[in-house]
């Protein structure tokens, strides 16, 4: 039986449900090459709830310091065009600073290794988490347009460097696939625990939304499928119904089955929680779901005008190319576009809307 940790915290005091974490979850550390893989989306403050907090950082390395791994190594790789982005997402984040020097721009060097051919017969992973004795993933509480939450298997998604994530964005080509592509990734080098900062949540029209909600919980588990499961509960979502949880455990990579996972903790379904925008208004979850993978043609990117600055980063950064910026504001050509919502993801104003 899996366990899932579910502790209250706040910011200021996350340190006690951090050591809980590492008591139930960590595997022996001492002398081994550590990476700590926190979710950095993009550059944004910590305050906007988009990327997984300092202080959960913070708390997680100084718990590191004091069981004398060999080495540790923090990083991520936010964006999905380029590599140069790294280090000023750490800074503008605050994760910098929270790293304490043990930052590293892992995207300056991958290894090949095989992937699925249905996409890409390899695919370029950054060489400093292949080569750690133990992965800690730091995911953040999230809703997210394409796979309903974003949490521990979602957060693996940064495992990709460079271009790549657009690149299988685009041969994913609808949601379906999509819930497909993050589990083949995540199963190149499964994290040997996770820590999720769900102190501050987002609901709504997530990934990088403004809709914000306090949850005042960490979550953490040796076991993605069986995390990501509580994560859906607590937003009412039956995992059951998620297809990367259900291509997940198909796999062998857990079960998401109340019966198999032990919680440590009370689980307990947010109140009124907002769902992203195709699950809005839906009388059942197959009908939410439904709506989900009818995607392709019900939604598509639009830009708030009270929000929006004509940047063009949403137009640069779609690996479509289905954006053009028209009277100053972006706007989709929809036999271009395949839905992927990167444009929402990386929007520096978050004026991105599904529509």
């Amino acid at each position: 039986m899996e366990k899932v940790l579910i502790h209250p915290a706040s910011y200021e005091q996350c340190r006690e449900a951090v050591n809980l974490a590492f008591r139930h979850f960590s595997p022996e550390v001492k002398g081994k090459k550590v990476l700590v893989k926190p979710n950095v989306l993009r550059g944004s403050k910590a305050e906007d709830g988009i990327v997984t907090h300092p202080a959960v950082l913070r708390a997680v390395i100084d718990r590191l310091e004091e069981n004398q791994p060999a080495s540790i190594v923090v990083g991520d790789n936010p964006g999905l065009m380029g590599y140069g982005a790294n280090e000023a997402c750490f800074r503008e984040t605050g994760l910098m600073e929270a790293a304490k020097g043990y930052y590293q721009n892992i995207g300056d060097e991958g290894v090949e290794v095989a992937f699925n051919p249905d996409f890409l017969d390899k695919v370029s992973v950054s060489r400093a988490i292949m080569e750690a004795d133990v992965v800690i993933s730091l995911p953040k509480f999230k809703t997210h347009g394409l796979t309903i939450i974003t949490g521990a298997i979602k957060n693996s998604y940064g495992l990709l460097p460079g271009a790549q994530k657009a690149r299988l964005h685009q041969l994913s080509g609808n949601p379906v696939r999509f819930n497909d592509v993050i589990v083949d990734v995540f199963r190149l080098r499964v994290p040997n625990f996770f820590i999720v900062d769900a102190v501050v949540g987002m609901e709504g029209n997530g990934p990088a939304s403004t809709e914000l909600r306090e949850i005042g919980k960490i979550l953490a588990s040796n076991n993605a499928v069986a995390l990501d499961a509580c994560i859906a509960r607590m937003m009412g979502v039956d995992p059951a119904g998620l297809r990367f949880l259900a291509t997940a455990k198909e796999l062998g990579l857990g079960d998401f089955d109340p019966s198999a996972i032990e919680v440590l903790g009370d689980i307990k379904p947010i109140p009124n929680f907002i769902l992203p925008p195709m699950m809005s208004g839906a009388g059942n979850m197959s009908e939410g779901l439904n709506r989900l993978f009818q995607a392709r043609s019900d939604l598509r990117p639009r830009a708030d005008e009270e929000r929006c600055t004509g940047c063009g980063t949403c137009v640069a950064q779609c690996p479509a190319s289905a954006l053009t910026l028209i009277d100053n504001l972006p706007t989709v050509d929809p036999e271009r576009c395949i839905t992927c919502f990167c444009c929402q993801e990386i929007c520096p104003e978050q004026a991105i809307q599904l529509s």
